[in-house]
């Protein structure tokens, strides 16, 4: 693990500062890092990636307890310096590239590299990391939807992300990253973090936070990309009634032409915002749209 000074030492050696563009901010807190790996329980199977490694602080820690580890940094420079400082680590592979090819999906390069080391390690796969704050909330969605679905993720992301991650219906939070997360397992947070544990500082609090995935939760969904329209669509109009927002349906969801009869069958008052249904309403509804569509 690197501290603050070894990592103002790291960057001056070739030249430059932290990116702002790329939601650079370090955890200098040696205790938060082991606490962020500690919480993961990683065991020798395990695979984990990690996104925005940067100079390899964490990263180290990573490949000394996984199987292996997938380092994903979208800065060449830093790219560079955690892969010089992991040189004679022969368990881990590090991709120089954003994590997202677009919001809706991740990397193809990641994908494969998430695949090829599932046919080795038979162990979970594991988000952990410091996430750059721009990439937090689609990056973590991606890794619950598939098409490679995160066995536990333990996080730091800004406090502001993590509030939606934890959010409950109703709440001004409540958003589609809350659905997700709270279909297809538990998320607890871990700790508040203030803006001094990293360098360069930031203008908010962050927070610890981890997720396990729940698979009897999840199997409950019977199709996975008609959920995720379902909850778009009604989340992307959460000012509306859901009967409104039934007739903005485009996609599979424009077949629909029974939305009453679905919310009836599903328990659901169709005059209701989108922002005060659970999870399980969401479920209920997609569902019923997947039957309705067979």
């Amino acid at each position: 693990m690197h501290t603050k000074r070894q990592i103002q030492e790291l960057l001056d050696s070739v030249g430059v500062r932290p990116n702002k563009r790329f939601g650079q901010h370090f955890l200098i807190d040696l205790n938060l890092m082991r606490l962020l790996v500690n919480s993961a329980n990683i065991n020798d199977n395990d695979i984990v990636l990690e996104v925005g490694c940067g100079t390899g602080s964490l990263t180290g820690e990573l490949v000394e307890k996984a199987g292996f580890v997938i380092a994903v940094e979208l800065d060449r420079t830093l790219a560079g310096l955690a892969k010089g400082s992991l040189a004679n680590a022969d368990n881990i592979e590090f991709i120089n590239a954003d994590v997202l090819k677009n919001k809706n999906t991740l990397s193809p390069t990641v994908i494969s590299a998430l695949e090829s080391a599932r046919e080795k390690y038979n162990g979970r796969v594991l988000l952990v990391a410091n996430l750059p704050y721009n990439v937090a909330s689609p990056t973590m969605l991606n890794l619950i939807t598939g098409p490679v679905a995160a066995d536990a993720m333990y996080v730091t992301v800004q406090k502001e992300v993590a509030d939606r991650m934890t959010a409950v219906p109703g709440s001004g939070d409540y958003g589609t990253l809350s659905i997700f997360l709270s279909v297809a397992g538990d998320v607890k947070t871990i700790r508040v973090l203030r803006p001094t544990v990293f360098w360069p500082q930031p203008k908010v609090d962050s927070a610890m936070i981890g997720f396990v995935r729940k698979e009897e939760k999840y199997r409950r969904i019977e199709d996975m990309e008609l959920f995720r329209e379902t909850v778009n669509l009604f989340m992307g109009h959460r000012r509306k009634t859901l009967t409104a927002c039934g007739r903005l349906a485009r996609g599979r969801l424009a077949k629909i032409n029974n939305w009453s009869e679905i919310f009836e069958r599903g328990g659901i008052v169709p005059t209701s915002r989108p922002e005060q249904l659970s999870g399980e309403d969401y479920i209920a509804i997609a569902n019923l749209c997947c039957s309705g569509l067979a």
